[in-house]
């Protein structure tokens, strides 16, 4: 019996719903937040959600349904990327440097940090990386620290998510551990 057969009329609907939500944000939208304006339970909706990305994520579909941390949200899949951005005439994102990732790198491990943490990781000033960081949507401010001067706090953001095609930093590779001599040793795998 296929999937569709198993589905009654108030689950289509609710999948239904589900779709035209996170269709219509273009940005990620809260399963919490859709339950509650949807009035139903987390759970319900977990059952219609994999449904959906059962139904998205299929090979050849130009649509996928991703979940992000928490979050819904609908993009292209990667195999036609190139074939969209000729269509709207996007413009090649340039890479991250090195200083980039780096700074990426310490912000996704130890969010939130301030700015002062990151430099004092680095050794250098990371304004103007920082700076083109937050343009690209890949980190924001979170807030300011109790602290004189109150300084900026930063984290990642859902797009990070979605350019590491991760769900959530939890997914993130464990860091290496010091020895005490000092030296890095890999991480123990279970």
């Amino acid at each position: 019996m296929g999937l569709s057969k198993k589905k009654n009329n108030s689950d289509r609907k609710l999948m239904g719903a589900v779709e035209a939500i996170v269709f219509a944000s273009g940005e990620p939208v809260s399963i919490q937040r859709i339950a509650e304006v949807l009035e139903t339970s987390e759970e319900a909706l977990e059952t219609q959600i994999g449904y959906l990305m059962e139904e998205y994520n299929q090979e050849g579909r130009g649509v996928r349904l991703v979940r992000l941390d928490g979050y819904l949200q609908m993009c292209t899949g990667s195999e036609y990327s190139e074939v969209v951005r000729k269509t709207l005439e996007m413009r090649r994102n340039t890479p991250l440097s090195q200083a980039a990732m780096e700074v990426l790198a310490v912000i996704a491990y130890n969010q939130p940090v301030t700015k002062a943490y990151i430099e004092q990781v680095r050794g250098v000033d990371c304004s103007a990386v920082v700076n083109g960081l937050a343009e690209k949507g890949l980190v924001e401010e979170r807030g300011r620290l109790e602290l004189p001067g109150r300084p900026l706090l930063y984290g990642t953001t859902q797009d990070f998510l979605r350019c590491l095609n991760i769900h959530s930093l939890q997914e993130l590779p464990p860091l290496p551990q010091k020895s005490p001599s000092g030296e890095e040793v890999s991480p123990k795998t279970s």
